[in-house]
Formats: C-alpha cells, sequence, structure tokens
C-alpha cells in the first residue's frame, strides 16, 4: 500500500469521525438557518461598503466609523447566535483533531517513533510543536 493510499484511507477515518459529524452537522444547521445568513450576507455587505470608503482619495471619516460600528454590531449578533456558537466550537474540535495528526506526521517525518509519539504532550520546544491545543 502506498502513501497516498494510506491517506485516502485516513481521510476515510477523519469522515467517520465524531469530530468531523459534529462539524458537518453544525455548517449544515448554520447554512439553512435563513435569519442567520441574511445577517451574515447583510455584515459582508457593510464589509464591502467600508472597502469602497476607504479605498476613496478622501474617506468620509464619519461614514466609516457608522459602517465600523454598524459592522460589529452585526458581528457580534452573528458570533454570539447559538448556531454559530455550536459551529465554531465544533470547528475548534476538528482543528485540534486535525493539529494531533499534523503535529504526529511531522514527529514521524521527524524520526520519532510514531507509535508512542504523543501529540497532546508539550516538549517545550516550539520548533517542533504542531500548535497548541
Amino acid at each position: 500500500m502506498t502513501i497516498m493510499e494510506k491517506a485516502r484511507e485516513l481521510g476515510k477515518l477523519v469522515q467517520e469521525s465524531e469530530e468531523y459529524k459534529a462539524l458537518a452537522q453544525a455548517r449544515t444547521e448554520s447554512d439553512n438557518d435563513e435569519e442567520l445568513q441574511e445577517k451574515i450576507q447583510h455584515f459582508n455587505l457593510i464589509r464591502m461598503k467600508i472597502d469602497i470608503e476607504s479605498g476613496k482619495p478622501e474617506p468620509n471619516e464619519d461614514k466609516l466609523n457608522k459602517l465600523n460600528e454598524e459592522l460589529m454590531t452585526i458581528y457580534t449578533d452573528v458570533m454570539g447566535s447559538d448556531k454559530m456558537v455550536a459551529f465554531n466550537m465544533a470547528k475548534e474540535r476538528m482543528d485540534s483533531l486535525m493539529r494531533d495528526v499534523t503535529s504526529l506526521l511531522t514527529a514521524a517525518v521527524n524520526g520519532e517513533d510514531p507509535e508512542t509519539f504523543d501529540p497532546s504532550a508539550c516538549t517545550g520546544s516550539c520548533a517542533t510543536c504542531g500548535g497548541c491545543g
């Protein structure tokens, strides 16, 4: 079996994991929430308006301040929604799993024993670290 065949097998296992399933469910729920999606679209529209105003030779600072205030209000509303909170928590768990996998693979490439390597153990050296989980 080749490395790429094993990588595909690993990809399938990742998709069978509870972390992946929770992320997929949270993504679907947030994508299907019309009110949340409208708020996200509104956020993106305000961001574009800020970019346009900022790109002008003489941007209107009052207009920019009002747009930035509106942007922060919408951002807080979006990020505080139950579905977005659930999505972010599921994403963090998935990201943590992927950091551990990457850390283990990196350790193996650096000559460590993949059977005994503990990706959650901090060696104190950031040079060999896949990132704090």
